[in-house]
This record gives structure tokens, sequence and C-alpha cells, in this order.
């Protein structure tokens, strides 16, 4: 939990981080002034896909509530930051390793997209039974507490008879003025 914590915090971090990690790197590893315009270029571009790839983890609620991220966040994560230091370290020697960088990073963005698109289904599902059961059976079903609680007012007096479930009172509420 504690490892999920910190990628959470350290994912918005990673965006200035190790875009600014990517420019040093090539300044201090030797790299002629048109590398270091490249490096700076690939910095930005890389950042952006980063705060788009955190964004997208945020958007998830579990995230937002929990201030985690899951497991499978942290391993996309850590590869896809790993790969980003290591082409500060080695992008003369390696530059197959900018290309890398580069398809870890679209495979991150649809990964995150793709889990975003799977925790909405699951809230629209729970939405759903939601809905069944109190049309159903006319009250909250047992069990879910993310779903405000439904009173009927008829139930409440004593001079009527029980509510039916199949029907559906709307009260109206008149301004006063």
């Amino acid at each position: 939990m504690i490892l999920r914590r910190v990628f959470y915090y350290w994912q918005f971090v990673a965006v200035v981080a190790l875009p600014l990690w990517l420019m040093v790197a090539a300044s201090i590893f030797g790299s002629t002034a048109w590398q270091v315009l490249g490096a700076t270029f690939g910095a930005i571009a890389i950042g952006f896909g980063l705060l788009v790839v955190s964004l997208l983890f945020l958007a998830r609620r579990e995230v937002r509530l929990d201030k985690t991220v899951s497991w499978a966040d942290v391993g996309v994560l850590t590869v896809w930051h790993v790969l980003i230091v290591l082409m500060g370290i080695y992008a003369e020697t390696a530059p197959w390793l900018s290309v890398l960088v580069v398809l870890v990073g679209v495979a991150a963005f649809w990964f995150a997209l793709w889990e975003l698109f799977d925790a909405a289904r699951k809230r629209v599902r729970e939405a759903l039974v939601y809905i069944d059961e109190t049309a159903r059976f006319g009250s909250v079903p047992a069990g879910s507490p993310s779903f405000p609680t439904m009173t009927n007012p008829a139930a409440s007096r004593p001079d009527t008879a029980p509510a039916d479930p199949s029907v559906i009172i709307i009260q109206e509420k008149h301004d006063e003025r």
C-alpha cells in the first residue's frame, strides 16, 4: 500500500523531474548542441505524455479516493520511468532506447485508457443494479453504501396502505413567495 501511494504522488513529480533529467543528462554525457536541442524537444513530448497518463490514472474514482494507484499501474510506470532514466544515460550508445521509450509510453497511454473505461463500466453496472433493485423492491438493496438511500413518503404515514413497489411517487416542493 505504501509503494502504491508513493507511485501516486511520484507520477506527478515525474512529469517535471524526468524531462528535466533528460535535458540535464544530455548536457552531462557529452552530447552535441543539436543533440541537446533534440533532447529538449523530446523531453517536452515525454513530459506531455507523462502528464496525460497521470491524469488518466487520476480520472479513476478509486485512485482519487484511496490516493493509490493499482499494482498494474505501478508496473507500467516503473518500466516506463526506468526506460526514461536509461535513455538519458545511454542515448548516445543505444538510440533504439528512445524508440522503446515511445512505444512503452504509447502502451502506457492505452493501458491507462483501458483501465479508466473498465472502472467506468464497473460503476455503471453498480448503478444499474442499484436502479434495478430499487425498482424491484422499492428500497435500497443491502450492501450498497455508495448510493444514497431513498425513503417512501407513503410508507411513513400510518393511514395509508402499504406502498406498491411498481408505483413511483414524486413529490413537488413549491416555493412560497
